[in-house]
């Protein structure tokens, strides 16, 4: 199985052989790393920027609209701020314009908490991102969604803001996650992986021969049927529903997971087809709960299919904090934990209209 690191590498250089990528760039993002959770390793456009988050999206926006296909990274999304309003600028390119100049880049960065990164790298930074008109904006949970989306993010032409949840780059994925055609675990490691040990620097990748797969934007994936409650979310969450849907139904409560992947757009019919079928719905994410997207969630949820409800829809995300702690027990209590959502769904599922 094919890590979520190696399967965006692998489409970054299918995205280099076959759908013109010129240029991936960012800090640590060339020769010897490749990146600094190795998302970029062996790729014959990569190349190191300076420490500068402003000029990494800056340079990207020229190369755009100079012809060129960019592939820039901010090295975790936490550094994404300070680029706001050149984000904005590349968002409002082809409105502004009247049509008349795309801005087809791609901006990938690390997002969320999970590897004890403590104040300075464990943001989330999905709820800003949906407040950038003009962009896509995506988030993988697993192995193939990756490689599906950052191939459709490459052949976009609009800018597109590809977030890769931290706590998930080494996750391969469950049955049917993979990318086709993808060697067995050792054999791909070995093909694409920098050894790290021994005389380094005449090392190559040797690149397997994967095939072109497009993952829609605004398609959402349903993980799991179910009857008695919707939960909808996305990114690493994924992963922590699907395990309190497996604890959830040794008590008899069905839950239908829906892994929306794409945040802008989204998918609001599959939501609705959802909440239509379990009257009942519990969002979740990581995010600060205050201006959360899954507050737009619960919103329209409430607008467009109140007499469809049996219970309030919920939303369970992370704490109004300054920072995600180091220590364990902090980043546990400052994000949604498998028990925080299995309690939400558990009442939702009891709650009698």
């Amino acid at each position: 199985m094919t890590t979520i690191a190696q399967a965006i590498r692998l489409a970054l250089h299918v995205g280099e052989e076959r759908h013109g990528v010129t240029d991936i760039f960012g800090e640590d993002v060339g020769a010897p790393l490749g990146g600094v959770f190795t998302c970029t390793q062996g790729l014959k456009t990569a190349w190191n920027s300076p420490l500068d988050e402003r000029g990494i999206v800056g340079t990207a926006i020229g190369l755009a609209l100079a012809g060129q296909k960019p592939v820039a990274e901010i090295q975790f999304s936490d550094y994404a701020y300070n680029t706001i309003d050149l984000l904005k600028l590349a968002g409002a390119m082809h409105w502004s314009s009247a049509g008349d100049w795309n801005c087809p880049l791609v901006v990938m960065t690390p997002t969320g908490a999970g590897i004890r990164g403590s104040l300075y790298h464990s943001h989330s930074f999905d709820a800003t991102a949906t407040h950038l008109p003009g962009w896509r904006v995506v988030i993988p949970s697993n192995p193939r969604d990756a490689y599906g989306l950052m191939l459709s993010a490459i052949r976009e032409p609009n800018p597109v803001l590809f977030m890769i949840p931290k706590a998930l780059m080494r996750y391969r994925g469950e049955e049917g996650e993979d990318i086709p055609g993808a060697p067995d675990q050792k054999t791909l490691d070995e093909m694409i992986n920098k050894p790290v040990t021994g005389d380094m620097s005449q090392w190559a990748a040797r690149w397997p021969e994967t095939p072109d797969l497009f993952i829609p934007f605004g398609e959402a994936r349903t993980v799991r049927e179910g009857r008695d409650v919707t939960v909808v979310t996305y990114s690493r969450h994924v992963v922590i529903a699907r395990e309190a849907c497996a604890e959830l139904a040794r008590e008899g409560v069905d839950v239908e997971l829906i892994d929306l992947r794409s945040l802008a757009p989204y998918d609001w019919a599959a939501i609705a087809k959802s909440v239509k079928k379990t009257h009942r719905v519990v969002f979740v994410n990581e995010e600060l709960d205050v201006t959360n997207f899954g507050e737009h969630l619960v919103r329209r949820v409430v607008d467009e299919l109140f007499y469809e409800l049996y219970a309030p829809p919920r939303l369970v995300a992370g704490a109004m904090v300054p920072g995600v702690g180091l220590s364990d027990n902090l980043e546990r209590a400052s994000v949604p934990q498998k028990d925080d959502l299995v309690r939400a769904i558990r009442e939702t599922a009891k709650h009698q209209p």
